[in-house]
């Protein structure tokens, strides 16, 4: 195994655990009315995030997708805040405004999770750049589905990273579908990260399940981008064990197989790392327990703080866009803003 202290080998676990509790209470919120509109879950993908960001510091920067709420907790989001944002309260990262699709925190690197497929992969090049020319040593990642790697957006942003040798790692997290659509019928690759050699871009294709192996080529990628070697692909091969988004199983659509759901479900990554720990004596099943109930205890304390949040005023509905100056806006419809 990586050589971690049984500390760190613990935090990989808490973060998983994390990720996966939060996605679970996020499911029932959204069931029981607390929670509007869609919800993207990253159950099932949670060593994908977790292994990427591991490594980053603090102002290294990532860009997310709809299914960000992984990928935010990984870089050191407050879930406190992340409920509140799901739940329309003022106290959430984007005061409630920008909801699960949306979410941005820049003091922690989060450049914003976000709603257009492939449209992450620009921004982060964009700001790769800027670190590139400021000589900051800070490091970008992109995440990105399976299903973006057709776009144009993240093609001409890896040409760009390539071309300009830009200190980004892009991370495409192939869970086998773009909401129905096999990857075998949009792509003829066995190995996405072959696309990474059209770029003469270092390219790596893990076990997305496996923790572990995420770390290493993320490490690695990092340690090349900070050290000025250029930007890396890596693909992760993970699996969404929940429909695209919650909602999408009324419709009847029947894309994957029983068979398939249970083989990917066998290989939990939660599971196959707590079963590591312990087959390797890191830890024990009551130190395990520990970090459980430890999530257990932070999870109830960040729903009760959302629900405790009051709801941003009507009044502050057009605040915070590029023009403060009410005067020179339009009334639309039937928004009418008072003094």
């Amino acid at each position: 195994m990586t050589a971690f202290s049984k500390s760190k080998y613990l935090e990989i676990y808490r973060k998983m655990k994390l990720i996966r509790r939060f996605e679970e209470q996020a499911l029932k919120l959204a069931q029981d009315g607390e929670i509007s509109g869609s919800l993207h879950l990253y159950i099932g993908q949670e060593a994908v995030a977790v292994g990427a960001c591991f490594d980053l510091e603090v102002p290294d920067m990532i860009t997310s997708t709809h299914r960000g709420h992984g990928h935010l907790i990984a870089k050191g989001g407050d879930i406190r805040y992340m409920f509140a944002e799901l739940m329309g309260r003022k106290s959430g990262y984007n005061k409630g405004k920008g909801g699960s699709m949306h979410i941005a925190e820049p003091a922690l690197g989060i450049l914003g999770a976000n709603g257009i497929v492939g449209a992450g992969a620009p921004i982060g090049v964009g700001a790769a750049l800027a670190n590139k020319f400021l000589k900051n040593k800070k490091v970008v990642m992109t995440f990105f589905g399976d299903g973006a790697l057709a776009t144009g957006a993240v093609h001409e942003a890896m040409n760009m990273a390539a071309i300009m040798n830009l200190p980004i790692i892009f991370i495409c997290e192939n869970n086998q579908y773009a909401v129905s659509l096999s990857v075998k019928d949009s792509c003829p690759l066995k190995r996405l990260s072959d696309r990474a050699k059209s770029y003469s871009m270092h390219g790596i294709s893990v076990d997305g399940m496996n923790v572990e192996k995420v770390y290493n080529a993320a490490r690695d990628a990092i340690n090349r981008a900070r050290n000025g070697e250029g930007p890396s692909f890596i693909e992760c091969k993970t699996y969404r064990f929940y429909d695209h988004s919650i909602g999408v199983d009324k419709l009847g659509l029947k894309y994957r197989t029983d068979e398939e759901i249970k083989y990917w479900k066998n290989r939990d990554p939660i599971k196959l790392w707590e079963n590591r720990l312990i087959k390797e004596q890191i830890c024990n099943k009551k130190q395990i327990e520990e970090v459980d109930n430890a999530v257990e205890e932070i999870i109830i304390q960040a729903i009760q703080f959302s629900r405790e949040s009051d709801y941003p005023p009507p009044q502050d509905a057009l605040k915070d866009m590029y023009s403060n100056n009410y005067d020179d806006l339009p009334v639309l419809g039937w928004i009418k803003i008072k003094k």
